[in-house]
């Protein structure tokens, strides 16, 4: 082992190394890949930092100038990746490493700068590492090993596509050390794809992994999970607990609920802010606060001191959410106790858990009151203030209280007065306790009362039962069944009420809005009740199923003259293309005593010119001498102009010059002028056919 990382070691009182950190710094895989899967809490962190020792230092003890990184050490949260940070720092202090983060949530533009003066290793979080990669921050060209720690967590969280673009990134030739708590399929495929003939190497079966951690399922009431929870907490006053729950929303209630209680209690979730979060650890550090309730965000890598209890408010989802919880204590060859807290709906699914974990746990009870005092006596009794020698000013007053009291009543005051710090404990109902069922007490005895307005008046108990306790002056505890009927409504109150009900309406019985009230002679029919009467239904008729099919609608007798119409023409005669009798068919119906049929000579007689239809038969070729006329009709006639002439050339335009798109409003070469006039006609207005309406759209001619 490199001399500087050894002494840094027996500083901080490492006098033998773990077996993941014996396993990891073998001096035959000094040079190669490692994929490792340890317990948690067995020193992984200080392993993987003396693992790449040789592969930065080489044969040197200290580290030359700070530029590009030589390690990278990626983790899945923020909270792991400064705990990370940290213990390298201390680890390495000896041989001039400068460490430095980049995690996601503090500010990037100091970790640019950070990157710009040079760094041997940085330690990050995926999208903040891959962001200063992709943005050309974080030269990966120097690279000489990369560590993924809790690798399984990365991938469940969704780094995958991250991780690979930085391995893809790196040198060919770096180290690749793969921790990971369980090898999965996918880690198995990111191993083989990214590391070169890796070595395998598993601690987890050469120790117990759950020797440090002593685990109980404590079997509490439906209604006491939260009392369990403090007088658990009460009966380790002196240890510093983790308490785990499933969502933000829990987290925030039992934070509340314990800090009510006089707990100095800190929380732990995805919704804090970076800051918040790492706050909230150093006071746990600090000892600022004893409780820590968190989500699962806590469940890996943080290593908190003197955490001797994991409580599980809400049951984990799965057993290695179990273990991870769990190994927040128990850390280094220190002891803890992991408890679950067990209602009587989850038994199946706590026996279930420790099963699949291959756990053996302890089902007991919370601790009651009497177990929670008689500890508090054991602490004050244990006290080393007892044993700690008096000083003049604690002599003198102790003189004075032993002469103004008995030594009984001094003790008997400061054992209060030590109770007082602490709140009460819980009284605890029997695990198995159901909870209460409601009671329906019958009501009465009653009497009945009719009212004016039924269902026909849109009468609804909605706005029946506030009328009947305004105007009544009723409380709603005294009004029982309101059935609402067709014409009046049947309420039912208490016998205890009807009297004063009856002497606040008065004589006349008139509630409000015109509705009455009189008093019934005895209960109304069960039979009749609030509900709207079904219909009587009848059978429905059966379809009839034809063996034929239905025959075929009579069409109508054809009108004598389009009997005619339709009579069979002689040979070579032609139809015509617009008959008479189309033509006014149309109006037949409007009036029908204006139409009357032609003869059938005249109903192919030949229109005139005037009436002649616009075919290809009706064209005529103009004459060869009304051609000139018809061309000079749309020539501009200047008496000044004679024919053979050339026409003078127009005078320019005012806009000339301009582009092609310009148009001036008083340019009148560019207005449409009709032949034959010299200015647009005015438009007149339509003609109405009729007063106030308006002229049907015209239609051409047929």
């Amino acid at each position: 082992m490199i001399t500087p990382l050894s002494e840094a070691l027996a500083e901080r009182g490492f006098d033998k190394l773990t077996p993941v950190q014996n396993a990891v710094t073998a001096a035959d895989i000094m040079d190669q890949d490692l994929l490792v899967s340890a317990q948690t809490g067995s020193g992984k962190t200080v392993g993987f930092g003396m693992a790449i020792a040789p592969t930065l230092l080489g044969t040197e003890e200290r580290f030359g100038p700070a530029a590009a990184p030589l390690a990278l050490v990626v983790a899945p949260t923020r909270e792991l990746a400064f705990q990370v940070m940290r213990e390298l720092t201390w680890l390495y202090a000896k041989t001039g490493a400068v460490v430095t983060s980049c995690v996601g949530g503090m500010d990037s533009r100091q970790e640019r700068r950070a990157l710009e003066r040079g760094a041997h290793i940085v330690v990050g979080t995926p999208g903040r590492l891959r962001d200063h990669i992709e943005r050309g921050a974080l030269d990966l060209g120097e690279l000489r090993a990369v560590v993924l720690d809790e690798a399984d967590e990365m991938l469940d969280m969704g780094f995958r596509e991250d991780l690979e673009f930085m391995l893809s990134k790196a040198p060919e030739e770096r180290r690749t050390l793969l921790f990971s708590a369980t090898v999965s399929p996918m880690i198995a495929k990111l191993a083989k794809q990214y590391q070169r003939d890796a070595r395998r190497i598993s601690t987890l079966g050469s120790t117990d992994q759950h020797a440090d951690i002593s685990y109980q399922a404590l079997r509490v009431a439906a209604s006491d999970s939260e009392h369990a929870i403090f007088n658990l907490l009460r009966y380790h006053a002196e240890e510093s607990a983790i308490v785990f729950a499933n969502t933000r929303a829990a987290v925030s209630h039992l934070s509340a609920r314990l800090t009510n209680r006089g707990l100095s209690t800190v929380t732990l979730s995805g919704e804090l802010s970076q800051t918040e979060r790492t706050h909230a650890l150093q006071a746990m550090r600090d000892g600022r606060a004893r409780v820590c309730v968190a989500t699962d965000v806590a469940a890996r890598g943080i290593d908190l001191p003197n955490l001797n209890l994991v409580i599980h408010a809400d049951l984990p989802s799965n057993t290695e959410s179990l273990l991870h919880r769990s190994g927040r204590t128990g850390r280094a060859g220190r002891k803890g106790i992991s408890a679950l807290i067990v209602p009587p709906r989850a038994v199946r699914k706590a026996e279930n858990l420790l099963k699949w974990a291959k756990i053996s746990a302890e089902w007991t009870t919370a601790p009651s009151v009497e177990d929670v005092l008689q500890k508090d006596e054991e602490r004050l009794l244990a006290d080393p203030a007892w044993t700690t020698p008096l000083t003049e000013d604690e002599q003198s007053f102790a003189a004075k209280l032993l002469a103004l009291h008995a030594p009984e009543v001094v003790a008997a005051a400061y054992l209060r007065l030590y109770q007082q710090r602490n709140a009460a404990p819980e009284d605890l109902l029997p695990p198995d306790t159901k909870p209460a069922a409601r009671e329906h007490k019958p009501f009465g005895p009653s009497r009945w009362f009719a009212l004016s307005v039924g269902r026909n008046d849109k009468a609804e108990p909605r706005w029946l039962l506030p009328l009947l306790c305004r105007a009544g002056n009723l409380d709603k505890t005294a009004i029982g069944a309101i059935r609402v009927q067709d014409t009046e409504t049947h309420v039912e109150l208490t016998e205890a009420s009807a009297a004063g009900f009856m002497a606040t309406i008065g004589a006349d019985g008139v509630l409000e809005d015109g509705v009455k009230v009189r008093p019934m002679d005895a209960a109304p029919d069960r039979q009749s009740g609030g509900g709207r009467p079904k219909p009587e239904s009848s059978p429905r008729p059966r379809p009839e199923y034809r063996a034929s099919a239905p025959s075929p609608r009579p069409r109508a007798e054809p009108a004598p003259e389009r009997k005619a119409a339709a009579a069979p023409r002689a040979e070579g005669e032609r139809k015509p293309r617009h008959s008479a009798s189309a033509s006014t068919a149309p109006h037949a119906k409007s009036k029908p005593d204006s139409y009357k049929p032609k003869d059938k000579a005249e109903a192919y007689k030949p229109r005139e010119k005037a009436d002649a239809p616009r075919g290809k038969d009706s064209y005529k070729p103009r004459d060869k001498a009304d051609a000139p006329r018809a061309k000079a009709k749309y020539e501009r006639r200047d008496p000044a102009v004679k024919p053979g002439d050339k026409p003078a050339p127009r005078a320019k335009p005012k806009h000339a010059g301009k582009p092609a798109s310009f148009s001036d409003a008083r340019d009148s070469s560019k207005r449409f002028t009709p032949p034959g006039k010299d200015k647009p006609a005015a438009r007149k207005p339509r003609a109405t056919a009729r007063p106030g309406g308006a002229e049907p759209p015209r239609r051409g001619k047929r």
